[in-house]
């Protein structure tokens, strides 16, 4: 098995590093060492590295011994090791550096194991290696420790060097740049980066990242009116989630429910939400275009209340004061506004009040979707533009609509997606 590159903070005690290298005997060792101090001219721990004469001291008082520097003590060769210098308490540069020589090490060496120490240094020297380690494709990490005698240190002799597991640490730091696109309702941005992860060796880790990865591509399925797909990924994990995955796994339920009256109007609300998620990632065009949509669906969806399909309507349910004549294929048929004409003559009652309060200003709100390029123009929404086709949607057509809904029966409406991972959420 090829011996591995070993890289260690250097500080004011030898011991650990000198344990690191004997127990490692690695191929190439990387030493980050701090410099002679520019205010006070004391020296730094460089020179336990290339110092003269006798640097190193083992032990306490009167039993201490002198040794010379470490690689001369050990028999390093000069190739078979390298001094970088690294501020001693400047968290931002010395993680820079260390990024840097940990990079070109690479480099030198592309399919070498790399195993970072951070026993020695001061505090900050151990920090900087421990972020640049993490930040560092193939770096593990170890301590060198041992036994105790007090809170001060270990007891010279009783040095070991111990394996330390970052992978937990690793996999979250990846993980949560790409749920924080939950925040935006970006699933399938999620989705895609989760899925290019490694997948751990640690079970538990491997479940943790599955989750994530599997409801991820639930929402973005939902997101895309896959709700078939959505439910059959969200049940796997309704016993974990409990309570804080029970008011969509209601809604999926019904919106794939055939034959369920209920299915229709909760699709509808499911529409009017994902307009407001489009608006929120500041897709305007793609908002509006929902709510059109949305008010031409809720018309054909009342109509279909009363078996009237306004792709191929009866004569006899055409009222004289519309005019529909038969198109090519010879079936009437009735566009939004002589859906909602319609709607209103055969529901009557709330139907026709929100027709003749509300028909004008339908007219000049649909001049914003019609002006729009997913329509007949060539003009780019705004958000004041959505602000108004929304605002007015959730005063008037919204109320109607529910009104609607819980009249056939539908009382609970669903939730809007989430915005942050389900299994964090408190309640599950």
């Amino acid at each position: 098995m090829p011996q591995p590159l070993l890289i260690c903070t250097v500080g004011g005690s030898p011991e650990p590093i000198l344990t690191a290298i004997r127990e490692l005997e690695p191929a190439f060792v990387l030493f980050f060492c701090t410099g002679q101090d520019p205010a006070t001219g004391r020296p730094g721990s460089d020179v336990m590295i290339r110092g003269k004469g006798t640097p190193l001291r083992l032990g306490h008082d009167q039993d201490a011994r002198h040794l010379p520097n470490i690689p001369t003590h050990l028999g390093l060769s000069e190739d078979a090791y390298e001094l970088v210098l690294v501020p001693s308490d400047d968290l931002d540069r010395g993680v820079a550096t260390m990024t840097d020589a940990i990079a070109e090490l690479r480099r030198r060496f592309p399919d070498a194991e790399l195993i970072a120490d951070y026993t020695g240094g001061t505090k900050t020297m151990t920090a900087a290696l421990v972020m640049a380690s993490l930040d560092s494709e193939g770096v593990e990490l170890q301590l060198v420790t041992g036994v105790r005698a007090d809170l001060v240190r270990v007891r010279d002799g009783n040095e070991g060097a111990l394996s330390v597991s970052a992978d937990g640490i690793r996999l979250r730091r990846a993980m949560m740049p790409l749920l924080d696109a939950w925040s935006r309702f970006g699933y399938g941005e999620a989705a895609d980066g989760l899925a290019r992860l490694r997948m751990p060796r640690d079970p538990a880790l491997r479940a943790e990242l599955q989750i994530a990865k599997d409801l991820s591509q639930a929402l973005d399925a939902w997101d895309r009116f896959d709700h078939a797909t959505a439910l059959a990924q969200l049940e796997v994990y309704s016993a974990r989630l409990g309570r804080v995955c029970g008011p969509y796994l209601a809604a999926l339920r019904t919106m794939t429910a055939e034959g369920n009256a209920k299915r229709w109007p909760a699709r509808l609300w499911d529409l009017w939400l994902n307009a407001q998620r489009r608006a929120e990632q500041c897709r305007y065009d793609d908002a509006v275009a929902r709510l059109y949509r949305l008010l031409e669906w809720t018309a054909q969806w009342l109509l279909s209340t009363r078996g009237i399909d306004t792709s191929d309507l009866d004569p006899a349910q055409i009222p004289e004061s519309l005019s529909i004549g038969p198109g090519p294929d010879g079936k009437h048929q009735a566009g939004l506004r002589n859906a909602w004409a319609l709607a209103a003559h055969h529901l009557g009652e709330e139907v026709g009040a929100f027709w003749e309060a509300e028909s004008s200003h339908m007219t000049d709100l649909l001049k914003i979707r019609n002006y729009s390029i997913l329509a007949h123009g060539d003009q780019p929404i705004d958000s004041g533009k959505w602000t108004s086709f929304r605002d007015w949607t959730d005063s008037a057509l919204i109320p109607l609509l529910e009104g609607q809904a819980k009249a056939i029966g539908l009382k609970t409406l669903a939730p809007q997606l989430p915005q942050r991972p389900l299994w964090q959420q408190r309640g599950s």
